[in-house]
């Protein structure tokens, strides 16, 4: 089943594109495997994905653990409180979820000599909902440039998870805002080629409006509990 659900989010990828009028591989797919066990990884593993996004770090650690032989590239996609930047740091390829220095500088800290800088994008609450995350958009360029600064850490792009729409068009005016904001840092010299957004329910219009990087759990791994954050 995993594997049928992945073709098929990836012929979706591959149509929004050419509605877009992009090149099929411009957008990547991060397969966010939170709640889901190692055999689930495994499967969508052998059916040729290799990206996997996690929201609950702990969890996450040990799920790294039991997969330690296979070459995964794991991204941390939820909050980072300050007592996890540790593990965030030594256990990941990528956070996506930066939206504070304190917490960039942590993981620079933090992150271990022998391996690669840890890739991170800057989380902006583009629409501004009340409940989300994010550094509001006129504080990101400087973040940014913060967190640019950092070593051990390479500034990869921006991140954000908008209040769901009631509409593709309106959904599109949204992503819209994250692109402009995107390319305004570029325009700055920051050198942003990720722009992270998108998930199962909105993709389409992400990628309509310049994603990336889509982030999709549902579609692939089915209907999922959640526990308590860890």
């Amino acid at each position: 089943m995993i594997a049928d659900n992945l073709h098929a989010v990836r012929a979706r990828i591959t149509q929004a594109c050419t509605q877009a009028g992009r090149p099929v591989d411009a957008v990547q797919l991060l397969a966010v495997s939170k709640t889901f066990g190692p055999d689930a990884v495994q499967q969508a593993f052998d059916a040729g994905q290799r990206a996997f996004g996690e929201n609950y770090i702990q969890e996450a650690v040990e799920k790294i653990a039991a997969l330690t032989a296979l070459p995964i590239e794991w991204h941390c996609i939820g909050p980072i409180q300050s007592n996890k930047t540790r593990l965030v740091a030594e256990h990941f390829q990528w956070a996506h979820t930066v939206d504070r220095l304190k917490i960039a500088q942590r993981l620079s800290e933090q992150r271990p000599a022998h391996l690669p800088p840890l890739q991170v994008c800057v989380q902006v609450n583009v629409d501004g909902g009340p409940t989300k995350s994010g550094v509001l958009p006129d504080e990101a360029l400087a973040l940014a440039r913060a967190v640019a600064q950092l070593p051990r850490l390479q500034l990869r792009g921006l991140m954000c998870i908008p209040e769901p729409a009631i509409d593709f068009v309106a959904a599109c005016a949204v992503f819209k805002r994250a692109r402009g904001l995107f390319d305004a840092l570029n325009a700055e010299g920051l050198g942003l080629d990720t722009l992270s957004m998108g998930m199962s329910a909105d993709l389409d219009a992400a990628v309509a409006s310049g994603s990336t990087q889509v982030r999709v759990g549902s579609a692939i791994f089915g209907a999922r509990s959640y526990p308590a954050a860890t």
